[in-house]
């Protein structure tokens, strides 16, 4: 199981060492980055935990730090610090789904509930991830065939339909829908719709 860290980015070389210390002293594990680059040059996308990053940085600043994460495939959830407030970006900051925006000066325990929070969140989605992965991996072992089958019976198509449009005898998309449930481990109409929907497909 990977152990979630805090992954702090701050171009300010004392407030990082400052925010580390204590971050680590209330048991958490920190990595830290003296600018963006250096955590997207360095951080692998399977990282877990989440981001604390300076609103205000050189060369590239935490809004386009945030959208350069999405961008690259991260997915830890984001906490902005900032030495002053600023309500425009923080508004931006939480659109593009930032967990917390703090000031810089707030009281450690605001600091650390937005922490727990962000692992919570990361906890979240990791598992969601995982399911959907699943997921895939047991529709990759369909047909072709069977899958454009899977495709109409969720959409609510009937057997007759769906042999009209594919062309086939109706005993055939019988003989389909019995290996896809076989296949999938499921039995109803229902369960094979979910699936279809974990696996990020549209009805």
């Amino acid at each position: 199981m990977t152990t979630p860290i805090l992954h702090v980015v701050d171009d300010d070389e004392p407030f990082l060492r400052a925010v580390t210390r204590l971050l680590r002293a209330a048991g958490f594990e920190v990595k830290t980055f003296v600018s963006a680059e250096d955590f997207l040059n360095n951080t692998p996308q399977t990282a877990r935990g989440c981001v604390i990053s300076d609103l205000q940085m050189p060369e590239m600043n935490g809004l386009a730090f945030q959208e350069a994460m999405a961008m690259a495939g991260h997915t830890m959830p984001v906490i902005f610090l900032t030495g002053n407030g600023d309500i425009p970006s923080s508004v931006s900051a939480m659109k593009q789904g930032a967990v917390d925006f703090l000031e810089k000066r707030a009281a450690k325990e605001t600091l650390f509930e937005a922490v727990r929070r962000a692992l919570a969140r990361d906890e979240a989605e990791h598992g969601k991830r995982m399911l959907q992965y699943e997921v895939r991996t047991r529709l990759s072992s369909l047909s072709d065939r069977e899958k454009e089958v899977l495709g109409e019976v969720v959409r609510g198509r009937m057997n007759k339909e769906i042999a009209a449009d594919l062309g086939i005898h109706e005993r055939t998309v019988k003989l389909h829908r019995t290996a896809i449930t076989t296949k999938l481990q499921v039995q109803s109409v229902a369960e094979l719709t979910h699936l279809w929907l974990l696996a990020g497909k549209r009805l």
